[in-house]
């Protein structure tokens, strides 16, 4: 077959080191979605291994997954402290920590159980999911609002995406598998099992957790989000 007939080139042999500089500034902005953010996307993928040595020099991994449609950056592991920290990270209060292993949950269970990529819940499903954990109190109305307020926060973490034309209905972003791993999931566990027992009055694990101490965790404070609103 002659080679000038060939089909449209695949978009890696049509990006350029020239174009590395521009996606390297985007993924400091925030994740990188390759349905928000086409352009960028095909660059990145196609630049990928400039872009992992670009950043490294910094510090930082590239995270990118293909399959889920989405890219980040990391700092790297620096128990020394020779490194500077480029992305932040922020302690998040246990409340929001337990929506998170919450949801992280919910997706795993969903994922096994459907073929749809998307996992779209409500705000009333959200709130029953949390329900169950949370101390009895009889001011009804101020657990709610707190709870209005925890997912708020998802929200602006980018781990929440509220439905344009839908008012409490959200997807949950496929992102939150990579912030919230297994190893994660273990340590919250071993936090929410002290704190469970604490509300039943019986003795838990010692990780000095009860509901007058709650947890916390540590997450990068990378903007999750797309840039675009919620």
């Amino acid at each position: 077959m002659n080679p000038a007939a060939s089909p449209a080139t695949h978009p890696a042999e049509t990006r350029t080191p020239e174009e590395l500089p521009g996606v390297v500034t985007r993924l400091f902005r925030g994740v990188v979605y390759a349905e928000a953010d086409e352009k960028i996307w095909q660059s990145l993928t196609a630049l990928e291994s400039q872009a992992r040595d670009y950043v490294a020099v910094l510090g930082l991994d590239l995270i990118l997954d293909e399959s889920e449609g989405y890219a980040f950056l990391r700092s790297r592991e620096d128990p020394e402290g020779n490194l500077p920290r480029l992305i932040q990270r922020r302690r998040l209060t246990f409340d929001v920590s337990l929506l998170l292993a919450l949801l992280r949950g919910r997706m795993l269970e969903f994922d096994t159980n459907s073929s749809d990529p998307r996992l779209i819940m409500t705000e009333q499903e959200i709130m029953d999911m949390v329900a169950v954990f949370l101390p009895e109190s009889s001011n009804q109305a101020r657990i709610l609002d707190k709870l209005g307020a925890n997912i708020k926060k998802v929200v602006e973490l980018g781990f929440l995406r509220q439905l344009r034309g839908q008012p409490g209905t959200y997807e949950v972003a496929r992102i939150l598998k990579a912030y919230v791993d297994a190893q994660w999931l273990e340590e919250f566990d071993a936090r929410l099992a002290d704190y469970r027992a604490t509300l039943d009055g019986s003795p838990g694990p010692a990780t000095g957790t009860s509901p007058d101490e709650p947890a916390a965790r540590d997450i990068s404070e990378q903007d999750s989000s797309d840039g675009e609103p919620a």
